[in-house]
């Protein structure tokens, strides 16, 4: 199966969900990336070029069998995605001359001008490289270019050779690490035009159309890269991953179907294809497919976070404080796993550890917004007196309204809640006005009840903040925003 080098830009396609207005005090987050369908197909390239410049030697650190995604099409070679260890170099490098790569006095390969070079390690004066074959050794830096310097040696591969759209796809890669989309789709465009359309070179472009917002685009190339080669199963994951951003989650989940046809232990389709159930109102089918997720990948961090939101969403509070417990063992520095484990323990009543839960939440993100407004509605509002802390929560709102400018209605609102359970109503009254100064239409109702009753020196009545309910759905709980992905 061909997949594009493991350096380059990923397809990751952002599903920013609402699930409900900023009217009530925020609930649960889902994980970043429960609501991203990413597939580790790139754009740039499709394999290495062919030069005519004259050949050096370097000696070669090590060598390795090939790996284990090293694909061919037409003879020519995609390179392995090995990652670079070097956080400096990322990107790969580009071969400025024809080279030998030697064990000793053993031609154990060859790099030719043009080649995507995978950087292992950067050293003083060379690069530890992984070639196409997977050999490893080392390249001085003199005989090697950044990706994002490497236009001026595709133009001369180019003007050599003006009929090999494979060098465009080339060029391609370098204007897209340059940041030059338009050029880098401009390439793709000539290189099919000149009869380049391998499969690889619509999915390819598909990505550019994908990350330039050219959605229908991106899909018509997909669709074509799937036609050309049935059995290469990641432009239809790029597929799905675009009808997610357009809402076409029917025709995700049949993508992601197919894709698990021929890769059924890929816990990651079994992932993306639980977000679109979830999004089609299909919870038990969603938590099924987070089940394999997880059956395949025990310590998965995001199908446990995945899987514990929708049980929240379900109503399954116990099993949504198992799954959060899950991911704090996994990634005990997660502030959104002790935010979500907390909103559930104060949906069960147990406000003690709700708020245990909120307050390491804001500990590890100081500035985490939904922590933030949970832990301070249920220091004002709480109905164990004993659990309540108005100055503290006071504290707690105008960070909330420091980060929002105070220009947000609800997180007005909170504050002003604050102060008038410090029985500090005066105060109440001033924010609460601001706040009918602010609200639209729909909120004006409840910003003026809520206003009469700090006029009458009486607390917020958080029934007031319960939004109305569909017939059968769950009450929500007066301390309950909508829930949010991040």
């Amino acid at each position: 199966m061909l997949r594009q080098p493991a350096w380059s830009c990923l397809l990751i396609v952002g599903l920013v969900i609402a699930l409900g207005q900023r009217c009530t005090p925020l609930a649960a987050q889902e994980t970043p990336g429960t609501d991203a369908a990413t597939t580790a197909e790139a754009p740039p390239s499709d394999g290495q070029s062919r030069g005519d410049q004259s050949t050096t030697t370097d000696s070669a650190a090590a060598e390795t069998p090939a790996g284990s995604d090293h694909s061919e099409s037409s003879g020519e070679q995609i390179p392995p995605p090995v990652p670079p260890t070097n956080p400096t170099s990322p990107d790969p490098i580009v071969a400025r001359i024809d080279m030998t790569l030697r064990l000793k006095d053993e031609i154990i390969d060859t790099i030719h001008k043009g080649d995507l070079l995978t950087v292992v390690a950067e050293r003083a004066n060379d690069y530890v490289i992984a070639t196409l074959s997977g050999r490893k050794g080392a390249v001085a830096k003199d005989n090697a270019a950044r990706l994002s310097e490497s236009i001026p040696i595709y133009d001369e591969l180019i003007l050599q050779s003006p009929e090999e759209g494979r060098l465009y796809t080339l060029r391609a890669s370098a204007h897209w690490a340059q940041g030059d989309p338009e050029s880098a789709l401009a390439d793709f465009d000539k290189a099919i035009q000149l009869g380049y359309t391998e499969s690889h070179a619509y999915a390819s472009r598909g990505l550019f159309h994908s990350t330039m917002g050219q959605h229908d685009k991106a899909i018509e190339d997909f669709t074509l890269a799937i036609a050309k080669d049935p059995k290469d199963q990641v432009p239809r994951m790029n597929r799905a991953s675009v009808y997610m951003v357009v809402g076409k989650y029917d025709l995700a989940v049949a993508d992601y179907s197919a894709a698990l046809e021929t890769h059924s232990q890929n816990p990651v389709l079994f992932s993306q294809r639980a977000v679109a159930h979830k999004l089609l109102g299909k919870l038990e089918l969603a938590v099924k497919d987070y089940d394999s997720a997880i059956d395949l990948v025990s310590n998965d961090i995001s199908a446990w976070m995945g899987r514990g939101f929708i049980k929240f969403q379900m109503g399954q509070h116990q099993a949504a404080i198992d799954d959060f417990t899950k991911v704090i063992e996994l990634a005990p520095q997660s502030a959104v796993a002790f935010n979500n484990r907390g909103y559930n323990y104060q949906m069960l009543g147990n406000f003690a550890r709700a708020t245990a839960d909120y307050q390491r939440a804001v500990e590890l993100a100081p500035r985490f917004v939904l922590a933030l407004v949970n832990r301070a509605w249920l220091l004002a509002t709480c109905t164990e007196s004993q659990l309540r802390d108005p100055v503290i929560a006071i504290e707690l709102a105008k960070v909330v309204n420091d980060i929002s400018q105070y220009k947000d209605v609800n997180d007005l609102t909170l504050l002003a809640a604050c102060f008038a359970s410090a029985d500090d109503f005066e105060t109440a009254i001033g924010w609460q006005e601001k706040v009918i100064q602010l609200a639209n239409a729909d909120q004006l109702p409840v910003a003026q009840k809520i206003l009469e009753l700090y006029q009458d020196k009486k607390p917020i009545d958080p029934q007031l903040l319960i939004p109305p309910q569909a017939a059968g759905q769950e009450p929500t709980q007066p301390t309950e925003r909508q829930p949010e992905s991040e």
